[in-house]
C-alpha cells in the first residue's frame, strides 16, 4: 500500500491508542511510542495512549515511556487504534480498544500475519515494525527522539543487523536515523547487550541445563514455575537466552521454554537457515519470522519437545 499515510488517516481524531503484542519486546516497545511522539508532534491538539503490559526498564530512555499506561482501564472507545508488531491474537488485554474503535490500523512484519484492521499494512520482507514506520512516516517531520526509538526497534529485531531479515534498505534507513545525531553505541549496549545480574544467573542455568538431541542438531532449555520462583525471574528477564542457545556451533534449531501454567509453556525457537521455525510456531497456534518465532504449547514438557522435534524433523529430513 504504498499511497498509505499515518497522518492522513488519523486527520480528525481526537482520541488515538497504540498496542503492541502481549509480552511487548524491543521492536513493540520502540514502534509504539516511536509512533505516539510522530503523531504528537504533527497533532499537539489530540490525546495519545500506549497500553502495553509490564515494558522491561531497558527501555526506560526512550522519550515516552513513563507515560505508557499498564493497566488497560475502561475508556471511551478511540477513533484510531493502531495494532504494531502482532495480529490481533497477540493484543491481549488490548484487544477491548481495538474492538470499539472507530478506525483500526494493523501495521506488522510478521509473514504470519494476516491483517486485523479496517488498514493493514503487512510487509514481511521488512526486518522490523520499527523499520516498516520508518518507511511510511515523513521524513521531515522526525525528530531525535523518534529516531532514537526507531533505531531500538531495529537493533533488537535485527539482532544488532546480523539477522537474516537485515536488508540494504534496513542499513540505509538505520544510517538515516543515526544522523539525528543520539549515541547509537550507548543505545545498543542498553537495549540489546547489557543484562541485570539476575537475567545473567538466568542465562546461566538455562545453559548448564540445556539437552540436545536429534544427533545434536537441536537444544533446547526449561524453566519451570519453581525455578522461576526461586530467582524470582519475570517473562522480561528470559530476553536473550534462545538467541545464546542457537549461538552454539551446530544447532540447526533453540528452543527455550518457560512455564506459564501446570502443563503450559511460552516457547521461543530460533533456527540457522536449515529449518523455517514460523512454519513450525504457526502449527502451535503461534507465529514470527523464518529465524525466530513462538508460541504457546501445553502437555508435559517431554510431550511439546516431542511434538516440536516431529515438526522439526521433517524439514531437516
Amino acid at each position: 500500500m504504498s499511497n498509505f499515510d499515518i497522518l492522513k488517516e488519523c486527520e480528525g481524531a481526537k482520541r488515538i491508542g497504540i498496542s503492541g503484542h502481549i509480552r511487548p519486546d524491543g521492536d513493540a516497545i520502540s514502534s509504539c511510542l516511536a509512533l505516539r511522539r510522530y503523531l504528537l508532534n504533527a497533532m499537539p491538539d489530540t490525546k495519545v495512549d500506549v497500553n502495553l503490559e509490564y515494558p522491561p526498564t531497558i527501555f526506560s530512555d526512550l522519550c515516552g515511556y513513563k507515560d505508557i499506561v499498564q493497566g488497560f482501564p475502561d475508556v471511551e472507545p478511540y477513533d484510531v487504534y493502531f495494532a504494531l508488531d502482532c495480529n490481533y491474537d497477540r493484543l491481549g488485554d488490548a484487544q477491548k480498544y481495538f474492538d470499539v474503535a472507530k478506525k483500526t490500523i494493523n501495521m506488522d512484519h510478521h509473514v504470519s500475519n494476516e491483517g486485523c484492521g479496517d488498514i493493514n499494512i503487512i510487509e514481511p520482507e521488512i526486518s522490523a515494525t520499527a523499520e516498516l514506520l520508518c518507511k511510511y512516516m515523513d521524513k521531515d517531520k522526525l525528530d531525535k527522539e523518534i529516531a532514537m526509538a526507531l533505531y531500538a526497534g531495529m537493533v533488537t529485531d535485527t539482532g544488532v543487523f546480523q539477522y537474516s531479515c537485515t536488508s540494504p534498505d534496513t542499513m540505509r534507513r538505520a544510517a538515516d536515523l543515526i544522523e539525528f545525531g543520539f549515541d547509537f553505541s550507548k543505545l545498543i549496549k542498553r537495549v540489546f547487550f547489557e543484562k541485570t545480574y539476575l537475567q545473567s544467573q538466568i542465562m546461566g542455568r538455562c545453559l548448564m541445563e540445556s539437552v540436545r538431541f536429534m544427533d545434536e542438531r537441536c537444544i533446547v532449555s526449561l524453566i519451570d514455575t519453581k525455578t522461576a520462583d526461586f530467582y524470582g525471574v519475570k517473562p522480561k528477564d528470559y530476553e536473550g537466552i534462545v538467541s545464546q542457545l542457537n549461538n552454539i556451533r551446530g544447532i540447526d534449531v533453540a528452543i527455550f521454554m518457560y512455564q506459564t501454567a501446570p502443563q503450559e509453556y511460552k516457547v521461543s525457537l530460533r533456527s540457522s537457515e536449515n529449518v523455517n521455525v514460523s512454519k513450525i510456531a504457526v502449527q502451535f497456534g503461534g507465529g514470527g519470522h523464518d529465524r525466530a518465532a513462538g508460541c504457546t504449547m501445553k502437555g508435559t514438557f517431554h510431550d511439546c519437545v516431542n511434538n516440536l522435534s516431529d515438526k522439526i524433523a521433517e524439514q531437516l529430513g
